[in-house]
């Protein structure tokens, strides 16, 4: 019986959701049993060609040869899932979105003019179909380990639907914007990350993108009122998940 086979691509990115797959230590040597890793190179450098039966690409879309790249893993691929925030919104690389990128490249390297590269950095999606997006700055590892499986299975996977505000509430983790009026995007961002950074005692920067539904809107409002420091709500919305729309739209408002 011929196993499914499963590729791994990295665009621009920091490899830090790869990183998230090889974590999953004891479960990717089960996985491995039943599906056959026949393009990951930062596993292996021993590499099999298409087609695949599923593709997950990690990073944004930020140079032309990225752009004929992943026309091509579509065309190789019958699921494509895009894993981390920079392959479903951009990324930190989004930044370059709502500036100068030439700016940038003369202020970080000294020649420049060697570099190619795009004035925006994109989402896999505006450039393919996807056929599922996996949010976060890394993905998280189990919510991977649930995709791979239930799609061995023939299932629809099962997905955090929620809030960062039901992962503090679940922890047990005393919110940080009620009782100590500290500015957290966590009632607009999708659950996943568990709620790390309000149980540490600092706000939720939006790094698994928004929540469906996110009522932007009236969150912006209450943290304009708390801000430390002019356009602090506005930083926060223009983090890593920035190019995603419900928050783009947000940071362009407070900028208005």
């Amino acid at each position: 019986m011929t196993r499914p086979t499963l590729a791994v691509h990295k665009f621009s990115s920091c490899d830090g959701c790869q990183l998230q797959i090889l974590n999953m230590e004891d479960e990717i040597l089960d996985l491995a049993e039943v599906i056959d890793i026949a393009y990951f190179l930062e596993a292996t450098r021993a590499t099999r060609p298409g087609p695949y039966t599923i593709s997950m690409v990690e990073g944004s879309v930020t140079t032309e040869h990225e752009i004929e790249r992943i026309k091509k893993i579509r065309d190789e691929s019958k699921i494509l899932i895009s894993i981390g925030t920079c392959a479903t919104a951009g990324g930190i690389q989004a930044l370059r979105n709502v500036a100068d990128a030439d700016e940038y490249a003369n202020i970080v390297y000294p020649n420049p003019e060697y570099l190619s590269y795009l004035k925006t950095a994109s989402p896999i999606s505006d450039y393919v179909d996807v056929d599922m997006e996996l949010w976060g700055c890394p993905v998280d590892k189990k919510q991977l380990l649930e995709v791979i499986v239930a799609l061995l299975q023939n299932r629809r996977p099962v997905l955090l639907q929620s809030s960062v505000c039901m992962e503090c509430k679940q922890a047990g983790t005393i919110c940080v914007l009620v009782a100590e009026g500290t500015p957290c995007i966590g009632p607009a961002t999708r659950a996943g990350c568990g709620a790390v950074c309000p149980t540490m005692g600092r706000g939720c920067y939006g790094c698994f993108g928004p929540q469906d539904g996110a009522n932007t809107d009236s969150l912006s409002d209450i943290l304009t009122d708390i801000e430390r420091y002019p356009g602090e709500t506005e930083r926060l919305f223009n983090n890593i998940s920035n190019f995603a729309p419900a928050f783009h739209e947000a940071a362009s408002k407070l900028k208005d």
